[in-house]
């Protein structure tokens, strides 16, 4: 029993450790944007205008008595264009976050519009024309999940469902693998579709042409996605038994700076590499170094194209009458290992 107990905490704990959770603060002056959040645009016309609000907002729980308040003025992301364009699509899009298996939860209130009203939640975002959506329409009362692959928008599923105009509605989209289940208001919107088109992407806030809608309330659980860079490391170090430790540089998208993107000490990621790693990758040339208790090799990491784009830190175990040329040869099939799944710099840290 004992034995069984131990195995179900050591499970739980690999779940927690496994899983995240991200509330989004829509906390700003009244006008402005939150931090993070970027508004674009799918399809023509002007872009969205998204700014700060305050509204009545219902509690996510209801109050079991009758007597206290209903709801409370706050924040709320609104989307106040009017522009009629029909392939209009308004977006606003939080950083560069990427989400790949997740539940999102998001409240929205869908307040006007003469040719549209709809609101809804995007994901697995790569870009203004690559993305799934699923959004309700007021208008004709249905929620509908379409995606958009090279600007293109595929065609719609769904089912008619009450959606109102001026009032708060729940909407839940969870993905796992090419899985995709949604929920309107506490029941299933649509069966569970499977499409391949997008494995992650960001997640941005959406409406159509002249739909003035208000959103709050998006919260997140999610796998945090695992980049290339932290999956070599965890595959080599689990094939490699004799390695002690092993560190990945690279450049992450718009810098120069070459920096740590994975190793065993998580707290380290993201500092700036040192003298040797920046050495390596300039030179285009391994270093060798040891001691009593380890050898270490730096050796540059290449693309397809063979252009030096990363270096990798290999810290092994030393043995009496260790030679250089001996080490640098083990080390250097797992080097070419690593660079067979390394297509170009940003991989690293996609």
């Amino acid at each position: 029993m004992k034995r069984y107990l131990a195995m179900v905490m050591a499970a739980a704990s690999c779940l927690a450790v496994s899983a995240a959770e991200r509330v989004f603060d829509f906390s700003a002056p009244e006008g402005k944007l939150p931090d993070g959040w970027k508004p674009a645009l799918a399809g023509g016309g002007k872009p969205g205008e998204w700014k700060v609000l305050f509204d009545a907002v219902p509690p996510l729980i209801k109050p079991i008595s009758p007597l206290a308040e209903q709801t409370a003025r706050r924040e709320v992301l609104a989307q106040v264009s009017t522009d009629p364009t029909d392939e209009r699509f308004p977006l606003l899009a939080f950083g560069g976050d990427r989400y790949q298996d997740f539940t999102a939860r998001l409240r929205f209130k869908i307040v006007s519009g003469a040719v549209e009203q709809m609101a809804g939640l995007a994901f697995r975002m790569q870009d203004e024309k690559n993305f799934y959506v699923v959004r309700a329409n007021a208008k004709e009362n249905n929620v509908k999940f379409y995606k958009f692959v090279k600007g293109e928008r595929g065609e719609a599923t769904g089912n008619n469902l009450p959606v109102s105009r001026g009032e708060w509605h729940e909407l839940v989209v969870s993905c796992k693998g090419n899985a995709i289940d949604i929920q309107f208001d506490g029941r299933t919107a649509i069966p569970t579709l499977n499409d391949n088109s997008h494995s992650s992407g960001r997640i941005a806030l959406f409406t159509k042409s002249d739909s003035i809608s208000y959103f709050s309330d998006l919260r997140i659980d999610y796998r945090p996605v695992e980049s290339l860079a932290e999956t070599l490391l965890k595959t080599t170090l689990e094939a490699q038994s004799r390695l002690v430790d092993l560190q990945i540089y690279g450049r992450r998208p718009g810098s120069k700076d070459l920096v740590l993107l994975a190793g065993k000490a998580v707290a380290e990621v993201g500092k700036t590499a040192g003298e040797t790693e920046r050495k390596v990758l300039a030179e285009n040339r391994a270093y060798y170094s040891k001691n009593e208790k380890v050898a270490v090799v730096t050796h540059p990491l290449h693309d397809r194209n063979g252009d030096p784009i990363g270096v990798a830190r290999f810290v092994i175990k030393a043995y009496r009458g260790q030679l250089e040329a001996a080490t640098l040869g083990r080390v250097l099939p797992i080097v070419q290992d690593m660079e067979q799944r390394i297509g170009g710099a940003s991989e690293l840290t996609e």
